[in-house]
């Protein structure tokens, strides 16, 4: 090869690796402001006086099969609950406990014994799932379809009174809203 063919070779080269990075497209990355599957959100009222908030004290959340309670519901008192929703099932349980301690089983010195008691409610919430296409660089997402939530009504010291939709054929797309009200 002679000068002149190197040079237009060399030259279409890094003409074509120019237009290329230009027409590069940004990277793929999910920023954090993408929704992404939603929690149910449950609200607490009053059971006597429904239009008024009432915290739940001393509130643990524990999912069943689970060993620890959810992050952020350990013994806390609030009025609004963000229950994740397991997205390979169609159906979901916590043991919400109100009034709860931890019980040292009378033997303070060794916590291996210990175990998270007060007044266990357990909830069942039945749905079904979809996936919802959000980006390439997202991908999916999980919405939940006819969403009902159910108190175990067997617990003679049951703590919730009842837990009501907001909507019929109640949906769970974002967790900015409201889903249910749990009287108490």
């Amino acid at each position: 090869m002679n000068k002149t063919t190197i040079g237009i070779l060399w030259c279409l080269i890094t003409g074509l690796m120019i237009a290329s990075s230009l027409s590069c497209e940004p990277d793929d990355i999910c920023p954090a402001s993408t929704p992404t599957t939603p929690s149910l959100v449950l609200e607490a009222f009053d059971a006597e006086t429904p239009e008024n908030n009432k915290n739940i004290f001393g509130l643990t959340v524990v999912g069943i099969g689970q060993d620890v309670a959810l992050p952020d519901y350990f013994n806390v008192s609030s009025n609004k609950l963000l229950l994740p929703l397991d997205t390979n099932t169609n159906r979901t349980q916590y043991q919400l406990i109100k009034d709860s301690f931890v019980n040292d089983n009378g033997t303070p010195e060794n916590p291996d014994d210990d175990f998270i008691d007060g007044n266990y409610d357990l909830i069942t919430i039945n749905y079904t799932t979809k996936a919802v296409f959000v980006s390439r660089a997202c991908g999916y997402k999980y919405i939940f379809e006819n969403v009902s939530v159910q108190v175990d009504q067997s617990d003679p010291d049951r703590w919730i009174q009842s837990i009501a939709p907001l909507n019929p054929n109640q949906s769970v797309e974002n967790e900015t809203e409201t889903h249910f009200n749990l009287l108490h």
